[in-house]
Formats: structure tokens, C-alpha cells, sequence
């Protein structure tokens, strides 16, 4: 038997304003996870002793791994199941570490009814500094009309 799966908001619920947060621990096997599910093995993400000769000094997640919490936000809360991610302008600003705990922060900014497309800012800190932050586009659908 398989749960039934609840909607998100519709374009007609949502408002300039509106936010979720989400908080994400950095696990040593969540970088290992993600190296095997994307196939980068980029060693500055997977070898310390590679990673210290960086301007990093030490290893650091994958950029995409940050913007898989973006991702998750959008599909799971605002605007949530339902909606379907369009764009993703991402400015990442300072590394992730193992260890490092992320907020990812997604605020709607613009609602277009008619086209039923939203844009949202969004942010991730780590220790309340800015490590990430653009744009992301979704499809929202309307709110269904009901037959009588």
C-alpha cells in the first residue's frame, strides 16, 4: 500500500515572503554518498592529504551537494511536492567542510499567476556566514477547479 502524497501550495497560495529554512549536518559519508551518486571524485573533495596543498588546506564538499539542499527545500516545503525546479543561479562564496552544519534558506520573490512560475532567493550559511546564494525558478501548479 503506498501513502498518499500530500500537494504543495498552489501559484494561488504563495506570496512574496514566504520562507523555509532547512538544516543539513556534513557528514563524512554524505561526501562519500554524493561522490558515488554524481561519480566526481574530485579529489579535493575525497583525499586530505590532496586536499591540503589547496588553497583550501583541507578537503571540502562538492558545491553540488549544497545545491542539493536547495533542491530540497523546493520539492519538499516551498513550494513542495508538485512543483518543478527550472533554474538554479548559485554564487558559491566560501567552501563546506566535513563537519560544517548548513542552513539553506528559500524565500519566495516573485509570483507570476499567469505563467505559474515563481522565483525565490536563496541563501546557505554556515556559523551565520553566507556560503551560497542566487536565484532558483520553478513551475507551480494552479490550484485545481472543482467539478460540480
Amino acid at each position: 500500500m503506498t501513502k498518499k502524497i500530500e500537494h504543495g501550495f498552489y501559484i494561488e497560495d504563495l506570496e512574496v515572503g514566504m520562507f523555509r529554512e532547512a538544516s543539513h549536518f556534513v557528514s563524512e559519508q554524505d561526501v562519500e554518498d554524493f561522490a558515488r551518486i554524481s561519480g566526481d571524485y574530485n579529489p579535493l573533495h575525497m583525499d586530505e592529504e590532496y586536499a591540503k596543498t589547496t588553497i583550501y588546506g583541507g578537503r571540502i564538499a562538492h558545491g553540488a551537494l549544497t545545491a542539493s539542499y536547495v533542491s530540497a527545500i523546493l520539492g519538499n516545503d516551498l513550494p513542495g511536492p508538485g512543483a518543478v525546479f527550472t533554474t538554479l543561479e548559485l554564487k558559491f562564496r566560501a567552501p563546506v567542510r566535513i563537519g560544517d552544519t548548513v542552513i539553506a534558506r528559500a524565500e519566495v520573490a516573485q509570483v507570476n499567476v499567469r505563467r505559474r512560475r515563481v522565483v525565490l532567493n536563496m541563501l546557505c550559511t554556515v556559523n551565520g556566514k553566507a556560503i551560497a546564494k542566487g536565484k532558483a525558478g520553478v513551475m507551480v501548479d494552479a490550484r485545481p477547479t472543482e467539478v460540480e
